[in-house]
């Protein structure tokens, strides 16, 4: 993994499948942090993911990594993305040893997203924040990590079609971003 990560890729955008459509110039990008953490288990790596709150006004439902925004007391997204995931699942800032990144994401609703890659190195006790995360699960690494796993779908998205990577797992429908994220992992893993 670290290997992968020392590889030179390019950033990914929810509209890399979709080149037709034209961004507005100037367009404000705020700064966001997600943590692709990494646990050792007895069957094997898994990743941890989130089932976002259905309750929440932004992506209910959804599956997504920990993390969020980069806020004014946050050094960097590094820092966002592991205060974030101590706030969502109860994941301690000192169990998590950072490993490296991917190149960052730009999503369809204006962040500009760093993927922090990180080991977690020691067990901890899942503690999802009820107001964002409806539960906390983990997904074998060498799922996500293998290019034949994942499919483009398509669905309609302010009256357009609109291409993503998908990359199920069991109940969990991964999408979007989350998935996009992981298929850029992907590549650099079997590269």
């Amino acid at each position: 993994m670290r290997e992968a990560l020392g590889r030179t890729g390019a950033e990914t955008t929810d509209f890399d499948l979709n080149p037709e459509v034209i961004l507005p110039a100037g367009r404000k990008l705020r700064a966001a942090g997600v943590l692709l953490a990494v646990e050792d288990s007895p069957e094997g790596p898994r990743v941890i993911l989130t089932k976002r709150s259905s309750a929440l006004k932004h992506h209910p439902g959804q599956i997504a990594f920990p993390g969020g925004k980069v806020d004014a007391g946050d050094a960097d997204a590094t820092a966002a993305a592991l205060r974030e995931a101590r706030e969502e699942i109860g994941l301690p800032t000192e169990a998590v040893e950072v490993i490296g990144h991917l190149p960052s994401h730009e999503t369809v609703t204006s962040f500009v997203v760093t993927p922090v890659v990180g080991l977690v190195t020691r067990p901890f006790e899942d503690r999802p924040e009820p107001g964002e995360v409806a539960e906390v699960f983990r997904v074998p690494l060498s799922h996500v990590t293998d290019p034949a796993h994942f499919s483009v779908q398509w669905r309609r998205w302010r009256g357009q079609r609109r291409l993503y990577y998908t990359v199920p797992y069991g109940p969990y429908y991964i999408w979007g971003a989350t998935a996009r994220i992981l298929h850029a992992l992907a590549v650099r893993m079997s590269a």
